[in-house]
């Protein structure tokens, strides 16, 4: 079993009188607030050697003791889920991921993920790089998003695809709806990071954010929309729909970046589809490419706009 983590905070000038939860949050983005009340609840906060509760307000030279428990990785079960496999051989399967489906367990989705589907349909046999809770995933794409995505089975492939993944040798196209008008293609090149204020939130980030490029060229233009084909040159969480939110140009169904309310009825989250991946095989060496069809809800809407 692992050992707890310790974590010792002095607090500066700056920050007295800051929300003891608050002031903890920002230190660890990490940590829900909700995960930080739990551990002040249970005796693993303490400031200055006292219990105290969540609302206290820090003071300078507070000493602030956090241990964190050792996680308990929930058994996470195979699950006879029909999956849409675009290829597969020894090393490695290409499924074509639905919408609403999340991608690894996490916490509150044990259950009707992609890992439960696979460790079903490969039996057990699949890289353990990425621990209990992501077997075999080496990289993913969010719930509302569909499309292409690769599935390693054996430590190698997983060690040769993630290196594609980190060099940005790969070839990743998705299929993007945006609101208004596009005239040009272009290329977006803005770090991400965490948004600064709602830490669950990715957002253009000068200070603290990693490199971020986006090809985007337009296939087609609507009256209030663009048809967009997005390519990845690297890959940071939520980087099509942060640029593009960023640019004036959100992706149609996106709540989180874009309007509260979808003009479009009934899309169940964003209209961005992971259209095509193409890498080194890792045994073989040879170039692959495959293509996930569009989704029917994504032709319709095409058709109706």
């Amino acid at each position: 079993m692992k050992d707890s983590e310790k974590h010792f905070l002095l607090v500066h000038e700056n920050d007295s009188g800051e929300r003891l939860d608050k002031y903890i949050s920002g230190q660890f983005p990490s940590f829900a607030r909700s995960y930080i009340q739990k551990l002040l609840k249970d005796g693993k906060i303490t400031v200055s050697q006292k219990a105290v509760k969540a609302s206290y307000k820090i003071k300078t030279g507070d000493e602030i003791s956090i241990t964190i428990p050792p996680a308990v990785d929930p058994e996470i079960l195979p699950e006879d889920i029909p999956l849409d496999i675009l290829y597969e051989d020894s090393e490695l399967l290409i499924v074509n991921k639905p919408k609403n489906m999340v991608v690894h367990p996490s916490a509150g989705h044990y259950e009707h993920t992609l890992v439960n589907a696979v460790l079903f349909h490969c039996q057990g046999e699949l890289s353990g790089i990425n621990g209990v809770m992501r077997p075999g995933i080496v990289h993913r794409i969010d719930k509302d998003t569909t499309g292409a995505l690769i599935v390693c089975k054996t430590d190698l492939s997983h060690e040769k695809i993630a290196e594609q993944l980190k060099v940005h040798s790969s070839v990743r196209k998705y299929r993007a709806i945006v609101h208004g008008r596009l005239r040009n293609d272009g290329v977006i090149d803005l770090p991400i990071g965490r948004h600064p204020i709602d830490r669950k939130k990715m957002a253009v980030n000068y200070k603290n954010g990693k490199s971020a490029v986006t090809h985007y060229h337009i296939l087609e233009t609507f009256q209030k929309y663009t048809y967009l084909e997005c390519q990845l040159e690297t890959g940071r969480t939520h980087q099509i729909r942060v640029h593009m939110s960023h640019m004036g140009h959100p992706i149609l169904g996106d709540e989180v970046y874009g309007p509260s309310k979808c003009p479009i009825s009934n899309l169940e989250g964003q209209t961005l589809h992971a259209e095509m991946i193409g890498f080194l095989h890792p045994k073989t060496g040879k170039y692959m490419e495959f293509h996930a069809p569009l989704p029917d809800y994504f032709v319709r809407l095409l058709q109706i706009l």
